[in-house]
C-alpha cells in the first residue's frame, strides 16, 4: 500500500503511455504538461493494455518509482476528452491501484462518527 501525505497532489495521465518508460521518460511526460517534476505531487501513468501502472515523485533527494502490474482485471481508467490528466484524492488512488472503479468512489462522502446520536 502506497501512503501519501496529505499536502501531496495526485495527477493521473489520461493518455497511455510506454510502460518501458523509466524515470526520465516519465519525467519528461510531467515536464511537457507543465508541472514541475520536483513538486513532490505523485503522477501515475498507465500503459495501453491498463494492466500496468507506474506512480513517480520526488522525495528530497531524488525520485521514487512504483510499478504495478495487475495480473488479472484491468485498470479503470475515464476517457476524458477536454483533459490530459485528472486528480484524483489518494482514496481513489487507492481504489484504482486495487482494480476498482475509482471514479466511483468520489460519490461516497466520508462519514464522521465524533458524535453519536
Amino acid at each position: 500500500m502506497l501512503k501519501i501525505n496529505s499536502e501531496v497532489k495526485i495527477y493521473v495521465s489520461i493518455n497511455p503511455i510506454d510502460a518501458r518508460k523509466s524515470i526520465d521518460g516519465l519525467m519528461s511526460l510531467v515536464h511537457e504538461n507543465n508541472f514541475s517534476p520536483q513538486s513532490g505531487n505523485l503522477f501515475l501513468f498507465f500503459n495501453k493494455a491498463r494492466d500496468k501502472v507506474k506512480c513517480i515523485y520526488w522525495d528530497r533527494n531524488g525520485y521514487i518509482l512504483h510499478y504495478k502490474r495487475l495480473e488479472k482485471h484491468k485498470l479503470i481508467i475515464p476517457k476524458l476528452h477536454s483533459s490530459t490528466h485528472l486528480e484524483i484524492t489518494e482514496t481513489q488512488l487507492q481504489g484504482l491501484l486495487a482494480g476498482l472503479d475509482f471514479m466511483l468512489m468520489a460519490k461516497f462522502s466520508e462519514i464522521n462518527y465524533s458524535q453519536f446520536a
